[in-house]
């Protein structure tokens, strides 16, 4: 497989967008925000179903933003969200990350969040970030980190899961562990200026458990993950199908508690 070739491991099943229709820039992109001003331009790039890209439009009109992502499906999907909050200061476009087909120094803001960790080549990446961003702007980047994911209580199959989707993901291309990566990225793509931190979502109330909890049953066996796990030869559907309950019974715990680390870099062009 060619480093510009990673496979997206989640794919767009309903699961999934679950999870990413979820995000904000508050709970998302919070690094970010003292960054942005009124009439900024800003490109958001792998925007999914474009939750946090509408909230960065909103924060930066009249500037534009543009969003980025590998189908049109999905693009579609952001373009709806757009327009239900009537924003009209954005563009929607398919882009490869490795190749950005914009011009140097066209933006003030670029923003990628969960996408390095699928891309084949993520120095690349952040090489064509940092080149479509103008002197003095902003690269701005954010993945997790699976290896450093945790929860309690323990519960059989749990650690399973954890170690067949880092195994899935690598098998496809991408970096699992990328949160902690970011910074080394960054270096190595040619930024100097890097402010490096770290965040967590964490899901420990009863509908917040039942929520991600649900979300990944749903994932393990129906998605494109599940199906990539079985292909490559990494899982059974029987597996997939003990892991999935394994997520049901930990969501079912009373003191349930699951914490998603993040890597991010805020990078001065």
């Amino acid at each position: 497989m060619s480093k510009e070739t990673a496979v997206y491991t989640h794919g767009h099943h309903e699961s999934v967008l679950r999870s990413h229709r979820w995000r904000t820039a508050a709970n998302s992109a919070g690094y970010l925000l003292g960054e942005l001003r009124p009439g900024m331009t800003a490109l958001d790039v792998g925007c999914g179903p474009g939750t946090i890209t509408a909230d960065i439009a909103a924060l930066v009109a009249p500037g534009q933003v543009t969003a980025v992502d590998t189908t049109r499906e999905i693009l579609d999907q952001a373009a709806e969200v757009a327009a239900e909050r009537g924003l009209q200061n954005l563009e929607f476009t398919t882009a490869d990350v490795h190749a950005l087909d914009f011009p140097d120094d066209t933006f003030d803001v670029v923003h990628a969040h969960q996408v390095l960790q699928h891309v084949g080549d993520p120095v690349q990446a952040l090489r064509e970030m940092r080149r479509v961003c103008r002197p003095g702007g902003v690269v701005a980047a954010r993945d997790s980190d699976y290896a450093a994911m945790t929860w309690f209580p323990e519960v059989p199959a749990m650690g399973a899961w954890q170690d067949l989707y880092r195994r899935v993901a690598r098998a496809n291309g991408g970096e699992p562990d990328a949160g902690r990566r970011l910074l080394s990225w960054a270096r190595r793509a040619g930024f100097t200026d890097i402010i490096p931190t770290a965040a967590a979502w964490c899901f420990g109330t009863p509908e917040s458990r039942d929520w991600w909890s649900g979300l990944w049953a749903d994932r393990t066996v129906g998605s494109v993950y599940a199906k990539l796990a079985v292909e490559g030869g990494h899982a059974t559907p029987e597996q997939l199908t003990a892991i999935a309950e394994a997520w049901r019974t930990w969501g079912a715990q009373d003191d349930g508690w699951f914490m998603v680390p993040h890597g991010e870099v805020l990078c001065r062009a």
